[in-house]
């Protein structure tokens, strides 16, 4: 197992969640994954663990999630990933799934 963690951010625009409810899509099991989006109090930026069961990929995790997190730019949160050694498809479906969700429950 292997845990990382990283940072991205602060963005620019500071959005104000309407809820604080936290949205969880995927389950952690063989070759799938879980992310588990939260509102966190962490200076406009989006802080990304993830807990990963193939070990070596830091970087490309890095990559992905740098795109991630620039593309949506989702201040003060906290996106928790737990991989089950998910494929570059399935993890990019579960940002996507997530990042679906994770939109209404901020202002616009």
């Amino acid at each position: 197992m292997e845990l990382l963690n990283y940072e991205f951010g602060p963005w620019e625009i500071v959005r104000t969640p309407k809820n604080k409810t936290s949205i969880i899509v995927g389950v952690v099991g063989s070759g799938n994954l879980e992310v588990l989006l939260e509102v966190a109090e962490i200076n406009g930026k989006s802080k990304v663990c993830v807990e990963t069961s193939v070990n070596g990929f830091s970087e490309t995790w890095q990559a992905v999630l740098r795109d991630f997190t620039n593309q949506y730019q989702f201040s003060n949160t906290l996106i928790t990933i737990n991989d089950g050694g998910a494929t570059p498809a399935v993890v990019q479906l579960r940002l996507m799934q997530a990042a679906q969700q994770w939109r209404s429950h901020y202002e616009d």
